[in-house]
Order: structure tokens, then sequence, then C-alpha cells
């Protein structure tokens, strides 16, 4: 069980929430919720409702369409982002490479903290712009 103050430190070191002060991280820090994957097992699968964004705290997971992979995610990496800003299905599923900690944040919950603190949404279109850089040069 990671304690309220272990999550605010952890999520200090997420890009995402770098920028935010203590206080704000706490009230992040009291919605994640620890969720512990054993390998292999699916985090969620592509067409599912999306209700939450993950960070991975320990482990890897695989973000993969069928057998194709699209990344691989490791300590300190979120995903599922996505669904916190849009209601539509999951573009991808994600498996978990190996055993995995996470933090879970439900949209709900999150949207809340989005409406009074903007700033975090920046933090997720950063992440995504880096992604869809990323998957661009890959493309190359």
């Amino acid at each position: 069980m990671i304690t309220t103050v272990e999550k605010v430190l952890f999520l200090k070191s997420i890009d995402l929430f770098r920028a935010l002060p203590g206080e704000d991280l706490a009230q992040i820090a009291e919605i994640a919720e620890e969720i512990l994957v054993g390998e292999g097992e699916m985090v969620f699968s592509e067409g599912e409702p999306g209700d939450a964004l993950y960070i991975v705290v320990e482990g890897r997971v695989r973000v993969h369409r069928g057998e194709q992979a699209l990344a691989e995610l490791g300590e300190r990496e979120c995903f599922g982002e996505m669904s916190v800003l849009d209601s539509e299905p999951r573009s991808a599923s994600v498996s978990s490479l190996s055993e995995a900690l996470l933090l879970k944040i439900g949209r709900e919950d999150f949207r809340d903290i989005l409406a009074e603190r903007p700033e975090i949404s920046l933090g997720i279109i950063k992440v995504l712009s880096r992604r869809l850089r990323e998957a661009n040069v890959r493309a190359r």
C-alpha cells in the first residue's frame, strides 16, 4: 500500500503533474487507486469505454492493437490519458509485460480536478504531442 505522501512524491516526478504544487498533488493522490496486475494480464481492451488514466509505478506494460505492438511503457509513464479528455472507446489495448503496480485515476474525479486546475490539461497535451511526434518518426 502506497501512502498519500509517497503518491504525492511519485506524482511530482511525472511529466503530467510536475508543475503542480503539493496541495494539488495531494488532491490527485487521494483519488489515485492502486492496481496490481499480473504478468500478461489485460489492463483494458481496445474498444472498451475509457474511464481512467493509468500511471506505471513499477513494471512494464505493452500498448497494442491485436498482436501489433504500439509502445512499451515503464515506470513513471502514463497511458489512457485520452480517456480523461473524451468519452470515446479505447483506441488500443494495454497488457502487462511483467507484474505491474499502477495508479488508476478515474475520469470523473479527474475532470473535477481539471476544472479547478486547467494547467493539468497542458501536461496531458504535452504527453499526447510527444507520443504523436514519436509515432510520426517511427512511420518514416
